[in-house]
């Protein structure tokens, strides 16, 4: 099956008992069961059913099921946020004097998590670029997964994902890798070894800038040592499923960062699309990226797309030839930063990637604010630094608009 019929058909079929060709919305609290002795065996995970959609839903597992089927995984967990995913899916198996090693291109809002997390006993170290050799040499005795975006946010590095899985398989620990800005349409991070996905569907999956949500994906191949993840021990017998039964009855259930009814129907909506979308968003940006890349007011250019990147090549193999929608330009100083932003007609100034529409910021002051100069770096944060979302507008328009808003300066 592949891509665009797949986000139509793969785990999904119309309403059985209604025909209804989208699935219908539970908005129920909670679901009554005929026996106590029903209700008992669902609580203890001997049979299947829905209890709360606090825990489950079925509106809500049926976009669970749909992404796990894109992604390759075996089973997946939706989030409110895409946040509350990356938090849940580190949680799952850490605890304190525990460490990460992550990407340090990361988003700012999981860098800032990451450091929060400190204050629970729990260390991240950060790999000084994309190479392997960097998280390696991050690598210690309390390493328990290597985080990684297939798209840095907004430095916009690409990662080696097979050679990546190689080096945190052979320390014994899982490889989490957030496909937000690639999307499955881009890559499956799990066919090249990584272990577990997450997602905000809040951007490109959803589409339209309406609903917040997030989704975690396991792939169910990592082969835990219950001595060094003993909170996983308990869950040893529910075999692949380890992983997501101990997420599902532990911190998913207790914190309560679940993904609404009406937001699972409006994500699976818009996932439908996805594959369209992503096409039309990859070649904008590629074009809009080479459009401004001539422009002498524009001093750099950064998008994996072009030859010009470092990661050109290897995001070309690891993306068959489409590179995303985010690219980054640098314009001399926030001054004319902010005067191009006053002068765009078309993109939207908002905290927001994965539109159909062109989103614009800049991240210095919103986003990263509150990190410091030497954080912001790490990131490929600058204060002359635009992030540009590109939507799935007529090319031309996004151009002229912004070669117009260019000559304002």
């Amino acid at each position: 099956m592949r891509f665009n019929t797949a986000l139509l058909h793969g785990n999904f079929k119309c309403d059985e008992k209604t025909g209804a060709t989208q699935v219908p919305i539970y908005q129920s609290t909670s679901f009554e069961q005929k026996s106590p002795e029903k209700l008992e065996n669902i609580f203890k995970g001997s049979e299947i059913g829905f209890i709360y959609s606090r825990i489950n839903n079925p509106t809500v597992e049926s976009f669970e099921k749909r992404i796990a089927f894109l992604e390759g995984g075996v089973g997946a967990v939706a989030c409110s946020s895409g946040m509350a995913a990356i938090t849940l899916a580190v949680l799952n198996i850490l605890k304190s004097g525990d460490e990460i090693v992550s990407g340090s291109g990361i988003f700012g809002g999981t860098h800032s998590l990451f450091k929060n997390l400190s204050d629970y006993g729990i260390v991240t170290r950060y790999a000084e670029d994309s190479e392997v050799e960097s998280f390696e040499k991050a690598v210690n005795q309390n390493t328990r997964l290597i985080f990684v975006e297939t798209i840095g946010n907004p430095r916009l590095d690409v990662p080696n994902i097979k050679e990546l899985a190689k080096l945190a398989h052979s320390k014994g620990i899982p490889l989490i890798v957030d496909n937000t800005a690639a999307t499955p349409y881009l890559i499956r991070p799990l066919k090249l070894g990584a272990d577990i996905v997450v997602h905000s569907t809040s951007k490109y999956i959803s589409g339209s800038g309406n609903t917040i949500g997030g989704v975690i994906v396991d792939g169910g191949n990592f082969k835990w040592d219950f001595k060094k993840y003993d909170t996983l021990k308990e869950y040893e017998k529910f075999g692949v499923f380890t992983y997501l039964a101990k997420l599902r009855k532990g911190l998913f259930k207790d914190i309560g960062a679940c993904l609404s009814p009406f937001n699972a129907y409006l994500s699976s909506i818009g996932l439908e699309t996805l594959g369209i979308r992503m096409e039309r968003i990859c070649e904008n940006a590629k074009e809009l990226s080479l459009y401004l890349e001539k422009n002498p007011k524009v001093l750099k250019v950064n998008y994996p797309g072009l030859k010009s990147s470092k990661y050109f090549e290897r995001a070309n193999e690891q993306f068959d030839g489409k590179f995303g929608g985010i690219l980054t330009i640098r314009v001399g100083t926030k001054d004319a930063a902010f005067k191009i932003i006053n002068s765009l007609k078309f993109p939207s100034n908002l905290a927001n990637i994965g539109d159909v529409r062109t989103l614009v910021i800049h991240p210095a002051s919103t986003i990263y604010a509150t990190n410091t100069c030497e954080e912001r770096q790490m990131m490929g944060v600058y204060d002359d630094l635009l992030r540009i979302s590109v939507g799935i507008e007529d090319i031309e328009d996004i151009k002229e608009d912004f070669d117009q808003a260019l000559k304002s300066l």
